[in-house]
């Protein structure tokens, strides 16, 4: 055993020796787990050992620090080893990194400020967490590069914010580069903008947030235009040089373009740091995460592994590979602990891989499998579109929320995803949930949700999903989708029952224009127009071709509507290609209260 160990402050008692627990890594899962195994066995001697400063720190709150809307760097700091200490009677030793696992003789090799020294474990805890990738890209070594993962980052890219901003002529604001357009990426964005700072942002995706249903990227990509960021979408950052006639660095993008920066930041993702499981010959996956049961337990029956280096099963596609998220981390720590200290645990909970990001006035939210997540998994399923009022559309306020969702043919939700600027949260929430507990349109149709006007409607957005995946799984409500434009104008009717206002601001060429209230009294111009043909339905959100499919319908028409509607079809159009002027289109209210689904 260890000669270098710091005695305990609890006593045992009885004459019975104290098991010892190492933990390797702290902040969300190694911290989790060590709270929660002190909690389960007083008498356990626990070991932390962190190979950087800071033990137990807000790595999601960075981002808010480096724009000063939290003030104090301490504030970040949740824990220092002399409070855990005094709160829980750990022992924690920062700046310990541990070089090397034996399993056979259950020891860790630490290399700490006096040097390397070994120490033995009943039960060990890997939480190492996950390593910044380094893309392929020539002059990342440049002190100007950045990155936002840890406290000395955020130090570094704050002095420099300050450096650079105070040292600006007038007339000429500090430029940075951002490199990959992901939740860090978009929240250092917004967080450099904030400071006075023009920033570029690059991106390898043809959309910004690549996990987001592409539909939906176009709106963020607008907020972002909107408060000056430069977007470089499809292309690659290739090199970072100095510039050559002032102390600016210069990026080269891979279409050609050179962007001249202050300073750079690149967070292109991490990857699991699985190289110390690997080493110890633990089983490790194909993407180098450590693999481990339900009772995050490992190959060997004495370590346990948890946080963004272990492999997790997505609960729609029963995908295994890394999820690096605080969420699951913080619950694998405490599955862990308790597996360690003989506790029963619960079984290991599939990740849906919920996330939310604010974008300047705009909140992006992601639950389940996307889109595209379900088309490489050869999975079947039909996709709906909202674009529902937060809360009632009569009370002042009402902002317009865009929601995806995707069913399995049976019903069963499999994915949702939200972007508005009032109310995401709260419904992003309820989707998890429902994905979590396996609901179906039916019962997202039934869910009892909160409602008075100034929170949300009679008729909930949540409700909405269910019904109109209700009408269209029942064949109630036959759609076709933006993806489908091509093919609708080619073989089809393309009806627009929009008011002649909207479809002069803007309409598909060949439209046939009716305004939905006035479908029964023309009909046979429709029939004449369509000569046969099918007739695809559209309107500005798809309330309104709704009623108007289901006119058509009833008079033997073959007849669908699109998904979403107008607001689904602009974005769509523009998704996968440079942004074009936006189209204006007249707001409509379409309250759910007051046209039923």
């Amino acid at each position: 055993m260890d000669q270098h160990l710091t005695p305990r402050t609890t006593p045992v008692t009885d004459g019975a020796a104290a098991r010892r627990i190492v933990i390797v890594g702290g902040v969300a899962g190694g911290m989790s787990a060590a709270a929660r195994a002190r909690r389960n066995d007083e008498r356990a001697e626990i070991i932390v050992l962190e190979k950087s400063e800071h033990v137990s720190f807000a790595n999601c709150g960075l981002p808010y620090h480096l724009s000063g809307e939290i003030e104090r760097r301490d504030d970040l700091l949740l824990h220092t080893p002399q409070s855990l200490a005094r709160a829980l009677d750990l022992d924690v030793r920062t700046r310990h990194e541990v070089v090397a696992v034996d399993p056979a003789a259950q020891a860790v090799t630490v290399r700490g400020p006096h040097g390397e020294h070994q120490i033995g474990y009943d039960a060990l805890l890997l939480a190492p967490g996950g390593v910044a990738v380094r893309p392929p890209i020539d002059g990342l070594d440049h002190p100007a590069v950045h990155t936002l993962r840890t406290i000395p980052d955020v130090d570094a890219l704050r002095a420099e914010v300050d450096r650079i901003t105070s040292a600006q002529t007038p007339g000429a604001a500090p430029r940075a580069v951002v490199v990959g357009a992901g939740f860090i990426g978009l929240e250092a964005v917004e967080a450099l903008t904030a400071r006075g700072v023009r920033v570029d942002l690059v991106e390898l995706a043809d959309q910004v947030l690549p996990p987001l249903d592409a539909e939906l990227a176009p709106l963020l990509a607008d907020e972002l235009a909107d408060h000056g960021v430069g977007l470089h979408l499809g292309v690659s950052a290739q090199s970072v040089h100095p510039a050559a006639d002032s102390h600016r660095v210069t990026v080269a993008l891979s279409d050609g373009t050179r962007l001249a920066a202050d300073l750079v930041v690149v967070n292109v993702g991490v990857r699991p740091a699985g190289d110390l499981a690997r080493e110890a010959g633990l089983d490790t996956g194909p993407t180098g995460a450590i693999t481990v049961d339900a009772d995050q337990r490992t190959s060997d029956p004495h370590i346990w592994a948890v946080g963004d280096a272990v492999e997790v099963v997505h609960a729609v596609t029963g995908a295994v590979g890394p999820v690096p998220l605080a969420g699951p981390a913080n619950r694998q720590g405490r599955r862990a602990a308790d597996s360690m200290t003989g506790r029963r645990t619960t079984p290991q909970a599939t990740v849906l891989g919920t996330a939310i990001v604010r974008v300047f006035g705009l909140t992006a939210a992601v639950t389940g499998a996307s889109q595209a997540t379900l088309r490489q998994a050869g999975i079947a399923h039909e996709v709906v579109h909202l674009h529902p009022a937060h809360h009632a559309g009569y009370y002042p306020g009402a902002e317009t929320m865009h929601l995806t969702a995707s069913f399995a043919p049976d019903g069963r939700l499999l994915g949702a995803q939200a972007v508005g600027r009032s109310g995401v949260d709260k419904r992003i929430d309820v989707l998890a949930t429902a994905l979590r507990a396996e609901m179906t349109a039916d019962d997202l149709a039934e869910l009892e949700l909160a409602y008075a006007p100034p929170y949300g409607s009679a008729k909930d957005p949540v409700n909405m999903l269910g019904f109109v995946a209700q009408n269209v799984l029942s064949g109630a409500m036959p759609q076709w989708q933006a993806w489908d434009l091509d093919e609708a104008l080619r073989t089809s009717l393309v009806l627009d029952v929009r008011s002649a206002a909207e479809f002069a601001a803007g309409h598909l060429d060949g439209a046939l224009n009716i305004p939905h209230t006035e479908l029964r009294a023309r009909l046979d111009e429709v029939l004449e127009a369509a000569d046969g043909r099918p007739v695809k339905v559209h309107c500005a959100s798809g309330v309104r071709s709704y009623l108007a499919t289901r006119i058509l319908l009833a008079h033997g028409v073959d007849a669908s509507n699109l998904s979403g509607g107008w607001l689904t079809l602009e974005a769509a159009r523009r998704s996968a290609a440079p942004l074009p002027p936006r189209v204006p289109t007249t707001r409509v209210t379409n309250d759910p209260e007051e046209i039923p689904a």
